[in-house]
C-alpha cells in the first residue's frame, strides 16, 4: 500500500471516529432519556392540579361552649370556616351550608371553655374535618368539598 492510500485509509478512520463518537454524544445528551451508565435518578415531576380549587365560606359559626362545674359565666366560640371545593361543586357545597353549620355547631359546642383554649387552630379543623367526614358517610352521601380550614377563631 502506498502513502497517499495509509494517509486516505487514516482520514476516514478518524472521520468514523469522529461521527461515532459525535452520534453516541448526541444519544447520551438526548433529553428524556434514560441511559445505564452515569444517568441521574430524576424524582418525578409531581402533576399539577388540573382543577381550580375554589372557595366557599360559611361565616360566623356562634357556639355556646359547656360550662365547667363552678363556671358563673358563658363563654362563646365563634369560628369562620373556608371549605375547598370544585367549580363544578361551589353550587352544591353552598347548598350545604345549613348542614355544615348545624354540624360545626353540634361538634364545638361539646367543648369547655379550658377544652377550647387548648386546642390549636390545626385541631379545629382536623376535628371538624373527621365530623364532616364521618357525617356524610353515615348519610351515605358524596362531600361535595375536600377540606374545611378555619378562616377566623375567636373564644370569648
Amino acid at each position: 500500500m502506498n502513502s497517499k492510500a495509509k494517509l486516505i485509509a487514516a482520514f476516514l478512520g478518524v472521520a468514523l471516529l469522529a461521527a461515532g463518537a459525535a452520534g453516541g454524544a448526541m444519544w447520551y445528551l438526548a433529553p428524556g432519556q434514560q441511559h445505564a451508565a452515569g444517568a441521574k435518578a430524576e424524582a418525578p415531576k409531581k402533576e399539577l392540579e388540573k382543577k381550580p380549587t375554589k372557595y366557599v365560606t360559611l361565616d360566623k359559626v356562634i357556639v355556646m361552649l359547656r360550662r365547667a362545674p363552678n363556671e358563673p359565666a358563658a363563654h362563646y366560640l365563634s369560628v369562620d370556616l373556608v371549605l375547598a371545593t370544585t367549580a363544578e361543586l361551589e353550587k352544591e357545597t353552598k347548598e350545604h351550608l345549613p348542614l355544615l353549620r348545624s354540624i360545626a355547631v353540634s361538634a364545638l359546642s361539646a367543648h369547655t371553655l379550658a377544652e377550647a383554649n387548648a386546642m390549636t387552630v390545626d385541631q379545629y379543623a382536623e376535628q371538624l374535618n373527621r365530623t364532616f367526614n364521618a357525617s356524610y358517610e353515615r348519610e351515605n352521601h358524596e362531600k361535595p368539598f375536600s377540606e374545611v380550614m378555619i378562616g377566623k377563631l375567636i373564644i370569648e
